[in-house]
Order: structure tokens, then C-alpha cells, then sequence
């Protein structure tokens, strides 16, 4: 039985499903294995300074646009696997405003605002939100190499945390479905392929920090959801608080794809080491009250040239509070395929 496991195990190479999400993982150092401790990630920064601390006030800009509208938001169906509406074959496309700018009010920080706008939305995500369908897609840098986009059907559920998830594209990876309960499973995530020669081998059970579920990825599965980007984004702020060179943007109307959004964006322009990214850009859904994408940029390898994209994660189709039910969060669910062929 030992050694039937440990072949299961083997074979499981590649199942890693970690994620994320986010502010405090912008520029993350690629991790094999275990995630760090203290939560959050390493900077990838080489420069050997500080920052100075924020002896006084920086600028702070506030951006508006035209105006935009509104979309609908449907509820989910429980018990059945996540639904894709419509095609993915487009792009993501986040835009932002041109508008003049403002002053921050005299004797702020610039996060301070940046702030004050996140922690309202955690307290409207713990208070009102209990679940969640949606498509999360990522895209990370591992090892220097951006890798191409993943697209996953989820569902998420905060008490307790659960997460169900069906892989959409690309095709090496499509129809893999992960399932992690906090209090089910010893801890564990299961797992099963959608294609291909590990699928015969059947549903497999893996620690979600552990060498193989982090094969490849840069977050556990623990890690994801809008409640985790925003405590992140919370800690990063506050420590990035103490030092000067920052700058923050607020575009009003900005949108990713058809939802109305508004997009904070925070800009180190010097390198420094206590700085995890050079721009981070948060898309507040106006309708919604809730982030639903997230990048961060590096700073140029070149002075006045492009800047490098290290992490991106967007919520797509998101609808909000569906009513799911342990049966959402079953392996058993005869709508999924973790036993059988």
C-alpha cells in the first residue's frame, strides 16, 4: 500500500494548485516549495538601498474619466460545477482615464487614502459576502519566465473556507479539478487530472504548502480569494506606510473588460529593497464593492524602457452570495470527477 502511495504520489507532479491573490505577492520570488512563514513574500529587488521613511507628505494624484455603466449579476446554481458563460478567447483588457490631476489632502500619505478605501471593502467582504462563483485567471513569473494565462471555473466559500475548482485553459491543464475544505480531508487538497496518463490514477490527496501542490506555482490554495488580496494588501500597505517615494493614482470609470471599476494604482518609482514592485494596480468594481483584478509590475531592466509584468490575477463572471452548499464541496458531487473513470 506504501509503495502504491508513494507511486500516486509521484505521478502527481504537477497537480499544484497554488494561488495567491495578491497585493503582498507582487513580486514574489518563485517558491518550489514551502511559503514562507511570515506570509508574505521576498522582494526580487537588488538594489542595495532603503527607502527613506515618509518624513512628510508625498504626492498623491487623482485621476477621473468619462462615465461607465453597469452589468448585471446573476445568481449561481449550487450542487453543479461552475458555469463559464460565453467565450474566453478574449483578452483581458483593463483600462484606465486621462483626467487632470488633484492634490492629496496636506499632511497625508499617499497610501493613506489607498488605505482607508481597502479596509471598507474587507469590512464589507467579511460582513456581507459569503460565498462566491467566478473565473479566476492567472498569470505569474516563475523562475524569470512570465508564464501564459490559467483559467479556472471556482467556487468559494468563507466559513468554512472552501474551494472547488475546474481548470479551463490552456489545454495541457484543462477539466483538472481541485477540492479544499479547511476542516475536511486532514488538512488536505485533492485533486485529479482532466486528461492524459496521470488521470488513471485517480483522485490524489496533498498538503496545500507541500512540494507537490507548490510544484510550479507561487501561492497555496489557501492563499486565494477577495478576502486574502485585501488583508494582503492591507499589510503591505501599512509597512510601505513608514517610507517616502510613493505615489498614488485614483481612476475613476476605468474598466476591466465590461465592469465598471475603480483603479487604485501605486507607483515606487525608485527601486529599493523594503519596496516589493515597482506599480501595483488594484480594479475596484464599482457595482460590486469588491477587487476583481490585480497586477504588478517590476521596474524597467532599462532606464525609460517598459515595465515587467511579474503577476496578474483577475475574477471574472464573479456573482456574489449564491447560497452553496456542502454538496458544492464534495468530492461526491456526481457533477464532478474525483472517483470514477
Amino acid at each position: 500500500m506504501r509503495v502504491e502511495r508513494a507511486v500516486c504520489g509521484l505521478l502527481a507532479i504537477g497537480l499544484g494548485v497554488g494561488l495567491w491573490l495578491l497585493y503582498g505577492g507582487a513580486g514574489a520570488a518563485p517558491q518550489a516549495a514551502e511559503v514562507p512563514s511570515t506570509g508574505l513574500p521576498q522582494n526580487p529587488l537588488r538594489n542595495g538601498e532603503h527607502a527613506p521613511p515618509a518624513d512628510g507628505p508625498t504626492k498623491a494624484l487623482v485621476k477621473a474619466a468619462d462615465s461607465g455603466h453597469d452589468s448585471t449579476n446573476k445568481p449561481a446554481t449550487g450542487g453543479t460545477a461552475p458555469e463559464v458563460v460565453g467565450s474566453l478567447a478574449s483578452p483581458i483588457v483593463p483600462t484606465t482615464g486621462d483626467a487632470p490631476t488633484v492634490e492629496a489632502a496636506v499632511g497625508q500619505h499617499p497610501l493613506d487614502a489607498c488605505l482607508a478605501v481597502a479596509k471598507k471593502v474587507l469590512t464589507h467582504l467579511r460582513k456581507d459576502v459569503k460565498d462566491y462563483t467566478c473565473v479566476v485567471v492567472k498569470q505569474e513569473r516563475i523562475a524569470g519566465t512570465l508564464n501564459q494565462p490559467v483559467y479556472m471555473a471556482c467556487k468559494i466559500r468563507q466559513q468554512p473556507f472552501s474551494v472547488y475548482m475546474k481548470f479551463v485553459k490552456p489545454d495541457d491543464v484543462k477539466d483538472r479539478e481541485v477540492l479544499y475544505v479547511t476542516s475536511a480531508n486532514d488538512g488536505n487538497l485533492l485533486a485529479r487530472e482532466g486528461s492524459g496518463i496521470k488521470r488513471a490514477f485517480g483522485m490524489v490527496s496533498l498538503k496545500p504548502t507541500g512540494l507537490l501542490a507548490m510544484e510550479g506555482q507561487r501561492y497555496p490554495i489557501t492563499e486565494l480569494g477577495l478576502n486574502r488580496l485585501v488583508e494582503k494588501l492591507i499589510e503591505i500597505g501599512e509597512r510601505d506606510r513608514k517610507y517616502g517615494e510613493c505615489e498614488v493614482h485614483f481612476y475613476k470609470n476605468a474598466r476591466v473588460n465590461d465592469r465598471v471599476c475603480t483603479l487604485i494604482e501605486v507607483v515606487h518609482p525608485t527601486p529599493r529593497r523594503n519596496f516589493l514592485f515597482y506599480k501595483a494596480r488594484i480594479y475596484i468594481d464599482d457595482q460590486l464593492n469588491v477587487p476583481i483584478h490585480y497586477e504588478a509590475q517590476l521596474w524597467p531592466k532599462q532606464p525609460g524602457g517598459e515595465a515587467v509584468l511579474d503577476e496578474a490575477f483577475t475574477y471574472l463572471q464573479l456573482k456574489l452570495n449564491p447560497g452553496l452548499s456542502d454538496a458544492d464541496f464534495d468530492f461526491h458531487n456526481p457533477t464532478y470527477h474525483f472517483v470514477g473513470k
